[in-house]
């Protein structure tokens, strides 16, 4: 099973790797593009006594959203036809992946710290894979279950901050609870995608995904100008929100769609994991945050289990693979 995890198109098979400096290129590519992406979780985290979760979420995709626009005019046509013929499936899938997961990610931010976050949302290939067995019935073999446990294990070791007293308590942070079901709504954004198998432009698929996020954010932004005393017009509200709609968010996206374009949508897809330790150094930095004994035992667990899954396949997807190199 190949793992996309931002991508907005299934993976057709016939990306070609590129050669020599294009292949540099494109690693470069996705190393910022995820870097970016892993400041997004810094500046969510940097304003979150300030902003509120989803004004910060409705706001980063709306001028995304008007950033790219323009630059799929050509394919308006085809968009048009798209939302005509699909509009409730592609509200519902955008919706899912780009509006309700960012938005319980800052909600969780809000109690959260950025490290573990980061760590949290190295578990979306292995919710992906479970998914992908629940709804598109791929196959898990033995060593996918044995890994997707002891990953999980790892997560419970970081919320539990590897206390078991913390469990008989029940004392858990709800912040890192937030966070994992943002991944759980991303993980099952990237299954519902790959079955939709939109016939569209990526570029043009994801525009629409994000208009689809802004309508399915804007309820809950404006419940929350009604009921949050926080304002978002503030000095440090603008500067986070400038940078996770921006460099954070419309030049991420087209990096990363780049990044499919010369690499494929799995071998992309995998530069995600560069992302935890681009949290960790940066919350380091910026936000003073320190890794933790049970932060390193549990990575080490998720690390761990990512391992078997991606080393030790199920024989009749390895035998795919080695079909569709040859």
């Amino acid at each position: 099973m190949a793992i996309h995890v931002l991508a907005v198109h299934r993976d057709a098979g016939g990306t070609e790797p590129a050669a020599g400096g294009a292949l540099a290129a494109a690693y470069s590519v996705a190393v910022v593009c995820w870097l970016l992406s892993a400041g997004v979780y810094i500046a969510a985290k940097w304003v979150s006594a300030e902003m509120p979760p989803w004004a910060l979420c409705f706001w980063r995709v709306l001028i995304a959203f008007a950033i790219l626009l323009p630059i799929v005019r050509g394919h308006r046509a085809d968009m048009v036809a798209m939302v005509r013929a699909r509009g409730l499936e592609l509200l519902v899938i955008g919706g899912t992946g780009l509006a309700v997961c960012q938005g319980l990610i800052f909600v969780g931010l809000e109690h959260a710290d950025a490290t573990t976050a980061g760590i949290i949302i190295a578990l979306i290939p292995i919710l992906t894979m479970i998914l992908a067995r629940v709804i598109l019935a791929e196959p898990m073999g033995r060593w996918q279950v044995i890994g997707s446990i002891l990953a999980f294990v790892g997560i419970a070791v970081i919320i539990l901050k590897g206390s078991p007293a913390a469990l008989m308590g029940l004392d858990f942070n709800a912040g890192e609870l937030w966070i994992v079901a943002g991944a759980f709504c991303f993980s099952l954004y990237t299954v519902l995608l790959r079955r939709a198998k939109f016939e569209l432009d990526r570029l043009a698929l994801l525009v629409l995904l994000l208009g689809a996020a802004v309508i399915t954010a804007l309820p809950f932004y404006l419940y929350e100008l009604a009921a949050d005393e926080r304002t978002t017009l503030n000095v440090s509200g603008l500067v986070a929100l400038a940078y996770v709609a921006i460099p954070g968010g419309a030049l991420m996206y087209y990096l990363f769609n780049r990044s499919i374009e010369t690499l494929g949508a799995s071998r992309a897809g995998m530069f995600l994991y560069i992302q935890t330790i681009f949290i960790a150094v940066l919350a380091y930095f910026i936000l003073g945050e320190q890794l933790h004994l049970y932060h390193l035992e549990g990575a080490a667990l998720i690390v761990a289990g990512l391992l078997l899954i991606l080393l030790l396949k199920p024989k009749g997807e390895a035998a795919a693979e080695k079909a569709s190199a040859s």
